[in-house]
């Protein structure tokens, strides 16, 4: 097999991937969008939910400024991540490696798909079902959409006994943040990255 081959290969994994996490991302965002209201949740499993909630900035919904300078921050990671991404396929780094990185650099590109485009393409789900492509417009302009969120897993959920001081009769929950299939991929290729390529990894910070 040739060195273009090879290059080749490695190419169509790296979009294979890619195309897989986004289709399967923004297909899930849609479908809770246009048939879930804002808040909903439905309970699939005790230790699986779907419940419809958006992140209108970073992780757990923080905001220091501006939602378009958010936007535009990602927007240049993102094009860093892809970039980064057909460095490793000229390099010729190992599949699973790439494989991993392209799903990183998919899952940051899906959630930017929601910023960028959803305060367009749907109009609020604050007591109604969004509409997709609304005659009236969306809620919000271009780079001011939010990230659609809808899995949860709260694996346990009890109630602290009574005679346990501060939290008594409180109930406690693990794991109860909500988050997405492309926040998944993120987490999923990091921690994949760190454990199977973990060398690579270092050798290509070093040589930054």
């Amino acid at each position: 097999m040739t060195l273009n081959n090879i290059k080749n290969n490695k190419a169509l994994i790296a979009t294979l991937v890619v195309l897989a996490l986004l289709i399967l991302d923004q297909a899930s965002k849609i479908w809770i969008k246009t048939h879930f209201i804002l808040g909903e949740s439905y309970q699939v499993t005790s230790w699986f939910n779907i419940a419809f909630v958006e992140n209108n900035g970073m992780a757990f919904g923080i905001q220091f400024f501006d939602k378009i300078f958010l936007s535009i921050f990602r927007c240049i990671a993102v094009g860093l991540l892809f970039y980064y991404l057909t460095r490793t396929i000229k390099k010729g780094l190992p599949n699973g490696y790439i494989a991993y990185i392209a799903l990183f650099a998919a899952g940051a590109c899906g959630n930017i798909i929601d910023c960028i485009f959803y305060g367009q393409f749907f109009n609020e789900s604050v007591g109604q079902v969004a509409s997709f492509l609304p005659q009236e417009g969306g809620y919000a302009p271009l780079f001011y959409g939010r990230v659609v969120d809808m899995l949860q897993f709260p694996l346990i959920d009890t109630v602290w006994p009574e005679w346990m001081p501060f939290v008594g009769g409180n109930r406690f929950t693990f794991f109860d943040p909500v988050f997405n299939i492309a926040d998944s991929a993120i987490t999923v290729s990091a921690a994949l990255i760190a454990i199977f390529y973990r060398d690579v990894l270092t050798a290509e910070i070093s040589e930054l």
